[in-house]
């Protein structure tokens, strides 16, 4: 595996890896039908949303790293009560 699929597939890099892979197998099961997996691709999208912004307030806060670890991340997601997006 190349370095970019490591760190797509790494869930301390990408916080939307459950997202991801929701909107590829509904790909897979609908045939590629785009059309049809309209709402895994919105969940996806608001997803990295979210978690950019997170990026973004902690780069201006100074807390290293910018990027939550996979733990800190359910932390903080059970702290406000699931999924915001």
């Amino acid at each position: 595996m190349d370095k970019t699929s490591r760190r797509i597939s790494n869930q301390d890099i990408n916080p939307c890896l459950e997202e991801s892979d929701a909107s590829h197998k509904c790909l897979d099961s609908c045939n590629y039908d785009r059309s049809k997996c309209s709402a895994y691709f919105q969940r996806y999208k608001n997803c990295r949303k979210y978690w950019h912004n997170i990026m973004v307030q902690r780069r201006r806060d100074g807390i290293k790293p910018e990027m939550p670890t996979a733990a800190e991340r359910l932390e903080m997601l059970s702290a406000i009560g699931g999924k915001p997006y």
